[in-house]
């Protein structure tokens, strides 16, 4: 979609968007492609990387489109997808997208809490899972009267209130209509944090795939190329993993590498993409982080392509790093959220790189610094940032909550959240965040969820969380708590604490810091005033005490 351009003018002039009436994602990203060609490298962890091909793809989420339909399931029914990395991930986003459903991505390491709302708030229907999840789902079945059917993978036989996902696919047929979508019918749900209230669903239509490509492609250099391959450390549940690699690779017939460690590790990530000659990977800036303090970088003898990374700015230092592990080539930097993602980004091919600065409007998306009212402002104003309403990549709302969805948009165009500025040559200059959204490892935590999931311990009278500077996850959750009487502060029942929200939520939501407080900074109307605990972290730290 984006055109190949000698300058970045030339490639914004040049470009056009392509969005047809009828399109489905499923039918797009592997029946159009070669059935001979490589999709996926599926490496287990244990030495063995399976190989799967368009053709095996397409058969595959086929049988299960069929299935689906066996078992009732009709369109615009949600179908919750709780997987890491793996081939059965693909195949249920994709088989889904087929059959007129509504997938939802799941984290493999949200707790109960955490998944019981999200299923309960989609009113989902089915869930595909392994056995890890199925012990988090089965407790939870009471509490989700929508939930009919829980299917399970690498297991053969059904029983113990599961489907066997093997079992279904063998007594499925492999042909399959996809159904006639059209661009803007609703094809998932990502549920994003935010800072008042639970996670909010943004609703995206089957047109957020090639809203994504000019994004995929800017940072990548002009993908494809002849010989790409990608891979992400970032987990299939998130935008990031979904959207920016595994999907745009497939619209465009580039296989994709599959392996979710549970922990990262910098050391396995350079070699994994050395094994497999891994050409362009979108690493996050915390994954960076630990990789440059990986040695000698060069002894795994293999340089990518390309090295795109979001969520937040590199600075000099990291670039010039990332040129000398990287073979010489620069880290391209983007932007985005869940709602409305890789708008803005840097391609050094043809875009001089400005450290500190996010890079410009990806060719396609108009995007803007506008002021309280929706008024766009002047060069080097700093207000909010802002993307012009109708974008092609633009979420279709957030899920059955209008309200949210309204205060989302000022006139013509939808806030990010975040503020900036835009210089006199046009490129976004990040200023920070207009909410209290914490930003941790690539993960965006809102706090409210956190404080919820604390509240409900016995102990707990009070709680704030807040984000702290941290030198490699950007910031780690800090929570400060205000005990109710008979309870006295400890390490234990810090470390209580956070095996609480560790356990119900998910284990980059819990509280690294836990401070006990005997009382909250407020407002008079009894909000909570975050960004006063946030300052004082600050203070402690530049006096070299801890947050």
């Amino acid at each position: 979609m984006l055109p190949q351009a000698n300058s970045y003018q030339d490639c914004v002039d040049r470009f056009r968007w392509h969005i047809p009436d009828r399109f489905n994602i499923g039918a797009d990203v592997v029946d159009r492609q070669d059935p001979n060609a490589l999709a996926l490298i599926y490496e287990t962890g244990a030495g063995e990387a399976r190989r799967y091909s368009f053709g095996d793809m397409a058969k595959a989420s086929n049988r299960l489109a069929n299935a689906f339909a066996g078992l009732g399931l009709g369109r615009g029914d949600r179908v919750g997808v709780l997987l890491p990395q793996r081939p059965e991930t693909a195949i249920a986003h994709v088989a889904a997208f087929k059959a007129g459903l509504i997938s939802i991505p799941l984290f493999t390491l949200f707790g109960p809490e955490a998944l019981a709302y999200r299923l309960a708030n989609a009113a989902a229907r089915a869930v595909i899972t392994d056995q890890t999840g199925l012990e988090t789902l089965l407790p939870l079945r009471d509490t989700l009267p929508a939930l009919e059917r829980i299917i399970v993978v690498d297991r053969h036989k059904d029983g113990g209130g599961a489907l066997s996902f093997d079992r279904l696919l063998d007594k499925a047929g492999d042909a399959f209509t996809p159904v006639d979508s059209a661009a803007d019918d609703p094809a998932l749900i990502i549920y994003t944090s935010g800072t008042t209230g639970n996670p909010k669903g943004a609703l995206h239509a089957h047109r957020v795939l090639l809203g994504h490509l000019p994004g995929v492609e800017f940072p990548h250099a002009f993908l494809p190329k002849p010989g790409d391959l990608m891979w992400t450390p970032a987990d299939w549940a998130w935008i990031g993993g979904l959207l920016d690699v595994l999907l745009p690779a497939w619209h465009h017939g580039i296989p994709v590498l599959a392996h979710r460690a549970r922990k990262f590790d910098p050391e396995e990530a350079f070699a994994l993409m050395a094994k497999h000659q891994v050409r362009n990977t979108f690493l996050p800036p915390t994954g960076l982080k630990l990789m440059r303090q990986v040695p000698d970088p060069a002894r795994f003898g293999h340089a990518p392509r390309t090295v795109a990374s979001g969520g937040e700015t590199l600075g000099a230092q990291l670039l010039d790093w990332g040129r000398s592990a990287f073979g010489g080539l620069t880290i391209n930097e983007f932007y985005g959220q869940t709602e409305c993602n890789l708008v803005v980004g840097s391609n050094a091919e043809i875009l001089p790189v400005r450290p500190g600065s996010m890079g410009r409007p990806i060719p396609g998306h108009e995007v803007r610094i506008v002021g309280e009212d929706g008024t766009v402002l002047p060069p080097d104003a700093p207000g909010l940032i802002a993307v012009r309403k109708g974008d092609p990549v633009m979420f279709l709302g957030y899920w059955n909550n209008d309200r949210a969805t309204a205060d989302k948009f000022k006139g013509d165009w939808l806030v990010t959240g975040d503020t900036g500025r835009m210089d006199q040559e046009g490129y976004l200059w990040f200023g920070g965040r207009d909410d209290d959204v914490i930003t941790s490892a690539g993960y965006r935590i809102g706090p409210a969820e956190i404080e919820d999931c604390l509240l409900k311990h016995p102990a707990v009278q009070m709680a704030a969380a807040i984000g702290v500077p941290d030198p490699i996850r950007t910031e780690s959750v800090k929570a400060c708590v205000v005990l109710n009487p008979g309870f006295q502060a400890s390490d234990g029942l810090a470390a209580d604490l956070q095996a609480h929200v560790k356990g119900r939520l998910a284990a980059h939501e819990y509280p690294r810091i836990v401070e006990f407080m005997d009382s909250l900074p407020m407002t008079t109307t009894g909000k909570i005033i975050r960004r006063t605990l946030r300052q004082e972290a600050v203070d402690r730290i530049e006096r070299g005490e801890k947050p």
